[in-house]
């Protein structure tokens, strides 16, 4: 059987809060360590925002045999305070996502 696993390190998955715009925020996700390769990130915001931009990179097979991950959120400022959190969340059918929240007051 082939053993599956999540960079339960990755669990940092990073942020990064930027204004690009005076009025943009963006936020990245970044997971790395995991296998297999069908593992992918996804964003929880609890808000009924509308046109929020994702956007994932493919997928990298690290020199260890293990992938890695991005998946970056755009969203307005208003958007994000209204949300209150933002989650990024990484899933594999069958397994128990693995998941990392920010605020806009610990950025």
């Amino acid at each position: 059987k082939t053993q599956t696993f999540f960079p339960y390190k990755i669990l940092h998955v990073l942020f990064y809060y930027t204004e690009l715009q005076q009025n943009t925020s963006t936020l990245v996700c970044l997971a790395n360590g995991g296998f297999p390769s069908s593992w992918t990130l996804g964003w929880k915001v609890p808000c009924s925002c509308s046109s929020l931009e994702v956007s994932h990179s493919p997928k990298i097979l690290g020199a260890d045999g293990h992938y890695s991950w991005s998946s970056t959120l755009r969203l307005t400022a208003d958007q994000w305070r209204k949300a209150g959190s933002v989650s990024c969340e990484a899933t594999l059918n069958g397994q128990s996502p693995v998941t990392q929240s920010l605020d806009p007051e610990s950025c």
